[in-house]
């Protein structure tokens, strides 16, 4: 028994390993590896990266190619699509519960840190800004993802923004880009605020299509 649970804590950290290698980007869209070269990134036994890779290729983060070995999931449009569409659903749905429960704690510091980033594109040093942007971007579709309120829904969000962050890599953040994402989610914010469900939902579907533009798909 404990030997399998040796195995079986090994295989989790192996696949977190494979998690924040896919977000951080040392991982990348499209990329191809063969096992061995997992193995050797992840610095895990093989047997469970063999095993964190089926978990990986379940969620669709990776898929094996036959004679070419292991592809990370494509940027494509299709891809993008897909998975921008899985979180407006789940975001929609988020803002919903949140304001039929008045489940709105939080939004303050919330708008706070969004007006902050703003106003940092406009005077801050460019290169500095992505890397904190992404982590403000995420705050709020955080705040809507843990609004479900369902440990089965959360779990396909959590892997929705895996697929995500490989995609983000793919065309990092650009100050104007920033700017209007960050103005798209204050348009967001407010309606939660006021608990104008109609307006919160608009306003998650205009920063989609104006996500999905950003990233050339039509």
């Amino acid at each position: 028994m404990k030997d399998a649970n040796k195995g079986e804590l090994l295989n989790d950290k192996a696949f977190q390993a494979l998690v924040e290698a896919l977000r951080s980007g040392s991982l990348r869209n499209g990329q191809f590896l063969s096992m061995s070269q997992l193995v050797d990134q992840l610095d895990y036994p093989i047997a469970p990266v063999r095993e964190a890779v089926k978990y990986a290729s379940s969620q669709g983060f990776l898929t094996t190619v036959p004679k070419r070995g292991l592809q990370v999931m494509e940027a494509s449009p299709d891809n993008i699509r897909e998975c921008l569409d899985v979180r407006l659903v789940l975001d929609q749905e988020g803002a919903r519960r949140r304001i039929s429960q008045g489940n709105l704690e939080g939004l303050d510091a919330l708008r706070r840190r969004h007006e902050i980033m703003r106003d940092e594109v406009r005077t801050g040093p460019a290169a500095s800004l992505p890397p904190k942007a992404i982590e403000v971007d995420l705050s709020l579709h955080t705040y809507l993802g843990e609004g479900l309120g369902n440990s089965l829904l959360s779990a396909a969000y959590a892997a929705n923004r895996i697929r995500i962050a490989v995609i983000q890599h793919a065309r990092p953040f650009l100050a104007d880009r920033i700017a209007s994402a960050m103005d798209e989610h204050l348009a967001v914010i407010e309606a939660l605020e006021t608990g104008n469900e109609p307006a919160a939902v608009q306003s998650l579907k205009y920063h989609c299509e104006q996500t999905l533009r950003w990233w050339g798909v039509p």
